[in-house]
């Protein structure tokens, strides 16, 4: 258990699972098709693009310095993956799963996730602005020290969630539920929130007033 900022919460997010040696791909990357699966392989310094398949498996793979590029991979499967450095800005990854999944310094602006499920998912100093996550469920995931301007967490499900030092403004938070959720060390001036899902969540003294206009308050001078 970690106290951050005044409250309690399960940090215990179980990292990926690695094999000792991974194969590198080498050569070109070959079309992607319908339940596809990639397994332990080291994929780095790759530019791919122009991918459309559904259900494709990835398990116990890094990906480095790899850029995806006007992509379409629905339902896909990622368990005991890294994605290091890589940049998967509006890459459609819709209804997928992930699993013991990290994402570190990548550049995922404008990337769909919606509808998909997060399971011992990390975020860490990623570019995440205007990226969709709507109706989407999360257990046991963390953004720290991401950019999350404009994210769109529409109708999700918040189970052992954290934001730590993120930047979430603009973001919009309607229809979930913020009951324990720690947005204190966030920066942001205004979100798109519901004032019943508001109950609960933590935000420090200099965030009340992003908040006051949902209430109907004004603040006299």
């Amino acid at each position: 258990m970690t106290k951050r900022g005044g409250g309690i919460i399960n940090r215990k997010i179980d990292p990926p699972e690695m094999p000792n040696e991974l194969d590198s791909l080498v050569g070109a990357w070959n079309p992607l098709r319908t339940k596809d699966e990639i397994i332990r392989k080291l994929i780095g310094d790759f530019f791919i693009e122009g991918q459309e398949a559904d259900k494709v498996s990835v398990e116990q793979c890094l990906f480095r310095n790899t850029t995806i590029a006007e992509t379409t991979l629905t339902g896909i499967e990622l368990t005991d993956v890294i994605f290091d450095k890589c940049d998967l800005s509006n890459v459609c990854l819709t209804d997928a799963f992930m699993f013991r999944t990290e994402f570190r310094n990548c550049k995922l602006i404008g990337t769909d996730f919606a509808s998909s499920r997060f399971t011992n998912v990390r975020f860490v100093d990623c570019v995440i602005d205007y990226g969709s996550f709507r109706f989407s469920k999360f257990k046991q995931v963390a953004f720290d020290g991401c950019s999350m301007i404009g994210a769109d967490f529409h109708h999700s499900g918040f189970q052992s969630l954290t934001f730590s030092v993120c930047s979430i403004d603009q973001a919009n938070l309607s229809g979930s539920n913020l009951e324990g959720i720690d947005l204190s060390d966030c920066v942001f001036d205004g979100l798109m929130v519901e004032i019943e899902d508001l109950k609960g969540c933590i935000i420090s003294h200099s965030q009340t007033s992003s908040f006051v206009g949902l209430l109907g308050l004004i603040i006299k001078s």
